[in-house]
Formats: C-alpha cells, sequence, structure tokens
C-alpha cells in the first residue's frame, strides 16, 4: 500500500509540472506573486499608490523599455545580449522624428522608424555572425556608433515634429475609456503575441534548442548564424516599433533619452526568469519583471527617497536576480543527482 502511494506521488508530481508547462506557467507564477507582495507592501505604507491612476501611470512608463526587455528575452534564450539597445531606441525615434519635421505623413515615417530599428539590428547581426564574435562584444562597439550618429542627426538637441495634430499623436497618446493608455495595451498585445512566436512556433523553437545546445542544434540541421541574425533584426525592430511610439506618445525625443536603457532591459528579463545559461525564455517574465523594476522606481519615490537611487537600486536587483538563478541551478543540479544516486 505504501509503496503504491510512493510511486504514484510521483507521477501526480510529475502530471502536475507538465500541465503547468502547458500553460506556461512555471517562472510567471512566482515572479507574479512577487509583483502583487511588492505592490501590496508599498500599498500598506503609502496608501496613495495602490491609487488606481498611479498603478495605470507605471503601466504606461513600463511600455517602451518594456517592449526592449522583450526582444531581449530572445536574445538572452540564445546566449546573446544587446548593449545598443538604448541607442537603437533613441536612434529610430530621432530617425522617425526627423523625417515628421521633413514633413512625412506621421503613420510612414513611424513604419520608417520601425524599419530602420531593424536595420541596425541587422548591422549588429551581420558582424556579430560574420566577425563570429558574441554580440555582447559587437553592440558594444555599436553602442557608441548608434549614440554618435544619433547626436549628428540631432546635433546634440531635442528634435520636436511641428505638427502635432495628426491622428498618430492623438491615438498613440489616447487612453481607452480614458483609463488605459494605448501605448500599454500595444505593449500587452506584442507580448502575448511574442510569447506565441517563442512558445509555438519554429522560430521559438530553434532560438531555445541554440541556446541550449548549440552543437546538437547544429547537428539537427538548425542554422544557427541565421536563428543569430533574426534574433538580432527582431530585437532591432521592436526596438524602432518602440521608438517610433515614443515619439507619438511624447511629442518629442530627447539625445539622452534610451541611454540607460540596456542595464534596465536586462535586468527585467534575468528578473523575470530568462537564464544567462539561455536555452529558454519567457516573455511574460520579463512584462512582470519590468513592472517590478518600475513599481521599485516608483516606491522609492512615494517613500521620499532621492530618485537617483533607483539606479543602485536596479543595479542590486540584477545581482539578486543572478545569485537567485544561480542558487535554483544549483538545487536542480544536486536534485539530478540524488535522483541519480536513488
Amino acid at each position: 500500500m505504501n509503496a503504491d502511494k510512493s510511486q504514484s506521488e510521483p507521477a501526480v508530481a510529475v502530471t502536475v509540472r507538465a500541465s503547468r508547462r502547458r500553460l506556461g506557467l512555471p517562472d510567471e507564477l512566482g515572479i507574479v506573486a512577487a509583483l502583487i507582495l511588492l505592490v501590496v507592501l508599498i500599498g500598506v505604507a503609502r496608501p496613495r499608490f495602490i491609487n488606481p491612476f498611479n498603478l495605470l501611470t507605471i503601466l504606461g512608463n513600463t511600455t517602451f523599455q518594456g517592449l526592449l526587455s522583450l526582444g531581449m528575452v530572445f536574445l538572452l534564450a540564445i546566449r546573446e545580449i544587446d548593449l545598443s539597445v538604448g541607442w537603437m531606441f533613441n536612434f529610430s525615434a530621432v530617425f522617425s522624428a526627423t523625417l515628421m519635421v521633413s514633413g512625412w505623413n506621421p503613420w510612414v515615417a513611424a513604419l520608417c522608424g520601425i524599419g530602420f530599428g531593424a536595420m541596425l539590428g541587422l548591422v549588429n547581426g551581420t558582424l556579430s555572425v560574420g566577425l563570429r564574435l558574441p554580440s555582447i562584444i559587437v553592440t558594444l562597439g555599436t553602442y557608441s556608433m548608434f549614440q554618435g550618429l544619433s547626436l549628428v542627426v540631432n546635433k546634440g538637441r531635442a528634435v520636436v515634429p511641428s505638427d502635432t495634430s495628426s491622428a498618430f499623436f492623438s491615438i498613440v497618446s489616447a487612453k481607452v475609456f480614458n483609463v488605459v493608455p494605448v501605448v500599454a495595451v500595444v505593449f500587452v498585445a506584442i507580448a502575448i503575441l511574442l510569447h506565441v512566436v517563442l512558445r509555438r512556433t519554429r522560430f521559438g523553437y530553434r532560438v531555445q534548442a541554440v541556446g541550449s545546445n548549440p552543437d546538437a542544434a547544429r547537428l539537427a540541421g538548425i542554422p544557427l548564424g541565421w536563428v543569430r541574425l533574426q534574433t538580432l533584426v527582431l530585437m532591432g525592430a521592436i526596438a524602432g516599433l518602440s521608438g517610433a511610439m515614443y515619439v507619438g506618445f511624447r511629442g518629442a525625443i530627447d539625445p539622452n533619452e534610451g541611454s540607460d536603457f540596456a542595464l534596465i532591459v536586462i535586468a527585467a528579463v534575468i528578473v523575470g526568469g530568462t537564464p544567462l545559461s539561455g536555452g529558454a525564455g519567457t516573455v511574460i517574465g520579463a512584462v512582470i519583471g519590468m513592472l517590478i523594476i518600475q513599481v521599485i522606481s516608483s516606491g522609492i519615490v512615494f517613500f521620499g527617497i532621492d530618485a537617483t537611487w533607483s539606479t543602485f537600486v536596479t543595479g542590486a536587483v540584477i545581482v539578486l536576480a543572478v545569485a537567485l538563478d544561480q542558487l535554483v541551478k544549483f538545487q536542480r543540479k544536486r536534485s539530478r543527482v540524488r535522483a541519480k544516486q536513488q
């Protein structure tokens, strides 16, 4: 009787884990609980924090960096990091805004900004694949290249479209039912789309296969260079979309906007549960991770702490997330060893 029971318990556990994996929830459940707990704790100490208007404002502010974190999930899943995402965002926004200043239709200019971002991603991908270098090294160089070119184009000044009466600006800066920012709705929709892409498509399978075991992926006929190139182009296109939307939302682009985005984006993805070791990723986790970082930054303001501390907190969150990631991997390794010994 006891033997039957002991044998059935692992089977039940496996069934539960399998069910959770089908729902895509193994990593996200814990991080969602952490976000809720964080909001509750800050709300108890500062009740004004949980005002719906404030929470929706946080969601709206999450959009632009949050979009970049969605693309970074794919990169970390193949064991790559793009340090130039902030300046791809900025340069794409400057490109779109400059076209608008020149009299282009804002919708067309925004589409050109997305294409321009994809082209910047193509530059990163071509250099990385062609030179056979990790993208973190290549983008360390293109970080400064894109920054310099953007400053040349905008002449070190904010680019402000002279006519913001177009439907593009009114729609992008609008709120659904006068409550939820349109940019937040777009952010959530793209997150759902990319979640499906990563979990349910051939491209997503290849990304995870390359990150999990490059040699096995090569033997299976997966073109590693092509997958890396596609992923870096995807990152650039998302940066272009984020930049174009930012211009529509803010009505301008500052010359230094986006300079510190890379740190925040990488932090959000790691906090969200995407491992640095590659082979897996969670788009939904990245969304929650970015919300956690934004909630912490907003909470710092509500507690009357100098906002400059937010950069320190972001770095501390990265260290903590990496430490927890290593701890989890160590525990899993110990569990496998014990299972083999038994």
